[in-house]
């Protein structure tokens, strides 16, 4: 039970517990651009603010709510539909600076210290229900959380956290570079969402007293925050935000999306990326190419565009093609994994099965967060008769996707290949082992061989 006084060590174990349970149902993304490009805006905020003596983390909430919250000990999330919504990098930077305010205020603490005496994970259900009980489509991860019912409103920010976050978070925000008056267009921005959807935004929901807050930023940008900032530090919001949408299944409201855009502007880099990719996911293969081509024809050395040109191209059998635009995008992007996976399996199908293995073996020598890497690697393995590695990552694919029986059937074949009394075995064995005490342990890294 936490007893009188919350203190830091308490929000760092609150936080984690929080983190943790979103982790163990993948509510978290891990796409490292996307992921890479908010801490990137974090860290310019934690430039120029006083935070508190933890380490602060900022992770991607894979929801379509349009929400973003901080829990104590660090941890900002942003929802992928915030994400997608904001118009400029200073009014996501704006909503970040908010958010990392709330954390070095201890908003959330002065709320525990003031309530009932709750253990940790209590309070990490508590939080579930103030911030994700709004975002329905967390499915697993919500619920994951037991406790997350009545007792949940008595976390929620109230109207004087949300001012002094406020007038933080636009110093913070300033004093980075960035434009104040974002702050106050991201709340238009949220009207228009609200009118046209006719939902209330998550992010209403989380954080009250809107018409004040909106009064309050009004009243400081007037009088205090006169001269205008950048609305771009980091830079490239738009590419990010299309990496967003590619990431989701509805292809053809993607696809709808990039068409309207392109009729606005017709040699938009993004849009037609974001086309393309769409398009060769629909099938719609000749479209996509041509999409393609004046996407490169605009910008040669994108290494986004010439990666996906060459899945294109893989995909549609034409394996030779599809080599040269991956080996110019590893150019641009030596680290993207995806680029040597596709890369890897050309030279597979064209029969230079040796080249494909030296690829594999620099790919396992990475850190591997997509599931993508797992089963393919799994599949080039098993063409080139190498079972204990097809069955390896195979188990780590169905690991990663919650199935455990699968995983388990993958690590138990594995293990015919290897001695029993050796390394290998004992890794293995460990796996079987955690999986059939609980189907939510991610992270699993290959043995050595």
């Amino acid at each position: 039970m936490v007893h009188g006084a919350f203190t830091l060590d308490d929000e760092k174990k609150l936080g984690k517990e929080f983190y943790d349970n979103l982790e163990k149902h993948q509510a978290i993304s891990h796409n490292q651009r996307i992921t890479a490009y908010v801490a990137a805006v974090g860290d310019k905020l934690l430039a120029h603010s006083e935070s508190l003596p933890y380490s602060y983390r900022f992770s991607v909430i894979k929801s379509q709510a349009v929400n973003a919250f901080a829990t104590p000990g660090g941890y900002v999330y942003i929802n992928e539909g915030l994400l997608t919504l904001v118009e400029t990098e200073s009014e996501l930077a704006g909503v970040m600076a908010h958010e990392i305010a709330h954390i070095n205020a201890r908003h959330i603490a002065d709320s525990i210290e003031k309530s009932k005496k709750l253990n940790i994970a209590t309070l990490a259900a508590v939080l579930a229900g103030a911030f994700l009980g709004v975002g329905a489509d967390l499915g697993a991860a919500v619920a994951s959380f037991s406790i997350a019912g009545l007792q949940s409103m008595n976390l929620k920010y109230s109207r004087d956290h949300e001012e002094e976050a406020d007038r933080l978070g636009m110093a913070y925000l300033v004093s980075t570079g960035y434009d104040a008056k974002s702050m106050l267009d991201f709340f238009k921005i949220m009207r228009r969402y609200e009118f046209y959807s006719n939902s209330i935004p998550s992010y209403f929901l989380t954080h009250p007293g809107t018409d004040e807050r909106i009064r309050y930023l009004d009243a400081m940008i007037q009088t205090t925050y006169t001269k205008r900032g950048q609305d771009s530090i980091v830079g490239n919001l738009k590419r990010i935000q299309t990496l967003v949408l590619l990431q989701s299944r509805d292809y053809q409201g993607n696809l709808k999306h990039f068409q309207n855009n392109l009729r606005k502007y017709p040699n938009d880099i993004d849009d037609l990326f974001g086309l393309a990719v769409t398009c060769e996911k629909l099938g719609q293969t000749s479209e996509a190419f041509q999409s393609f081509h004046k996407a490169f024809s605009l910008a040669p050395a994108d290494a986004d565009i010439l990666r996906e040109m060459g899945i294109a191209y893989y995909n549609a059998g034409k394996a030779k093609e599809a080599m040269g635009y991956l080996q110019e995008s590893r150019k641009h992007d030596p680290d993207n994994m995806i680029s040597l996976l596709y890369l890897a399996r050309s030279y597979e199908a064209v029969g230079s099965n040796e080249q494909a293995i030296a690829l594999f073996n620099e790919i396992e020598k990475k850190i591997i967060v997509d599931d993508e890497i797992y089963y393919n690697m799994a599949m080039i393995y098993g063409k080139t008769d190498h079972p204990y590695e097809s069955h390896l990552y195979f188990g780590q694919y169905f690991k990663r996707k919650l199935k455990r029986d699968s995983a388990i059937f993958h690590f138990q074949a594995a293990l015919k290949y290897v001695s029993p009394n050796s390394p290998e075995a004992g890794e293995i064995q460990k796996e079987i082992a955690s999986l059939k005490k609980t189907a939510g342990n991610t992270g699993f890294r290959p043995p050595p061989k």
